[in-house]
């Protein structure tokens, strides 16, 4: 058995740590508050967005456009949101799994990292970062999600990538997170005529459909961006407020198991005493 001093010390390291453990909970929590409200109030607009681009493109028939067409290079584009920091449980490397294990070839895609774990992982697994956008993460506004979204399709009008993802986490409340891959472009035809419950009337387009397209999907590259990387802040504290409040709960346990080891100690320790003044006092008399 270890000593009391052993004990007593090992046991005051994890009361620090729990103190810490505790702090972060409370900030993650205040945080997670904010970004869960963002992410809320603007759900509704993106997913609006998603489904009416979708819906328009599903009946617009076959446009020869460069957004719209996949080009012939074999790249892919992947938007990977992850957080800067750790200690969040897995959130970060489910985010990674999802570029890992997604069967592209590695020398074919291209990465524009939003968050330093995403980064570090994946370029240590061999993947090109084509740009690192990590600052956005900590308070994203709309201008940033504008700048990545129009730097990604330039290099796709360009001809220089293929496809466009997005790798991002969803939120669904303050326990559940689920790590997503969505294809934003080119957007595939079928799949939007599956998503189109509406009219089958014909889609007219006013102005020419370059110029109205030229302006609508910018805009809905942006509105998913900008929506992933709120739902993606919210998921990151959320996943960081469970991470601590089970890190607490587990120094908590320790705390207690070490508190019983010291008891014992102590109670054999006194028992040896006693013992040893009753030896010493018959051995007198």
């Amino acid at each position: 058995m270890a000593s009391m001093r052993d004990i007593k010390r090992r046991k005051g390291s994890i009361q620090s740590t729990q103190q810490i453990t505790k702090a972060m909970k409370l900030v993650s929590t205040v945080k997670l508050q904010k970004a869960r409200s963002k992410a809320e109030n603007t759900k509704a607009y993106f997913e609006s967005m998603y489904r009416t681009v979708t819906s328009m493109l599903a009946r617009s028939g076959n446009i020869d456009h460069p957004y719209l067409k996949g080009g012939e290079s074999s790249k892919k584009a992947v938007i990977v949101i992850t957080s800067n920091r750790g200690l969040a449980g897995g959130y970060n490397m489910n985010v990674a799994k999802l570029v890992t294990g997604a069967d592209f070839p590695k020398e074919d895609v291209e990465l524009y990292t939003i968050g330093n774990k995403g980064r570090e992982y994946l370029a240590g697994k061999g993947y090109l970062v084509r740009e690192d956008y990590s600052d956005v993460i900590n308070e994203p506004i709309y201008r940033d999600a504008m700048d990545i979204g129009k730097k990604v399709l330039d290099s796709f009008a360009a001809g220089e990538v293929g496809e466009i993802y997005l790798a991002y986490t969803w939120f669904k409340n303050t326990v559940v997170h689920e790590p997503r891959l969505m294809k934003l472009l080119p957007i595939e035809i079928e799949d939007a005529k599956e998503e189109d419950t509406g009219s089958a009337a014909p889609m007219n387009y006013e102005p020419e459909e370059e110029t109205a397209l030229n302006m609508i999907i910018p805009k809905y590259v942006t509105s998913l961006l900008y929506g992933a990387l709120l739902e993606a802040l919210a998921s990151e504290n959320g996943a960081r407020m469970q991470a601590m409040d089970a890190a607490t709960s587990n120094a908590e346990e320790m705390i207690e198991h070490l508190s019983l080891l010291y008891n014992r100690a102590r109670q054999g320790s006194i028992t040896q005493e006693i013992t040893e003044i009753i030896a010493g006092a018959e051995a007198i008399s």
